[in-house]
């Protein structure tokens, strides 16, 4: 692993334990060129997924960008980072058994408005938002009149 600080390609596992989510390995390394000290993470990997976008082109999957996606659709929500963790995964864990290596991009985000719509509806409408590509805030009141119960009509 190199070290982020100097470069160095020969840097030292000083200590392994599984991270909070249980999913991954938490590594504490050293390095003997700079006396750096950082923290890898590593996760398994079960197959190499490819997301088909919309207009055909092809870009290996990403954790990271679904990550970066999710975690700004949940921005200052009362959601524990350890749950947001944990949905991650599982969408990870979902792709990755679906038994293909190609994904369209379609797929992954109705994954996702799925898992995020079961933790806070605030995320979802939000994550909604960029994934129909709203135009305007009539899009955003037809999509929340989906997601409210029909209330009894006053007459």
């Amino acid at each position: 692993m190199r070290c982020p600080f100097c470069g160095n390609i020969d840097t030292q596992v000083k200590d392994s334990r599984p991270a909070e989510d249980h999913v991954s390995i938490r590594r504490r390394r050293f390095c003997p060129a700079c006396g750096g000290r950082f923290t890898t993470y590593e996760r398994v990997q079960l197959r190499d997924l490819v997301v088909i976008k919309t207009n055909g082109k092809r870009e290996d999957f990403d954790r990271d960008k679904l990550e970066r996606s999710i975690r700004i659709s949940m921005q200052k929500r009362p959601i524990e980072p350890e749950r947001i963790d944990q949905m991650i995964s599982g969408i990870v864990r979902r792709l990755e058994s679906m038994g293909e290596t190609d994904i369209g991009s379609k797929q992954i985000g109705e994954i996702v408005m799925e898992a995020l719509n079961r933790i806070d509806t605030v995320a979802y409408v939000r994550f909604a938002s960029v994934y129909k590509n709203f135009q305007a805030a009539d899009d955003f009141d037809k999509f929340v009149a989906e997601l409210r119960p029909d209330l009894p009509k006053e007459e």
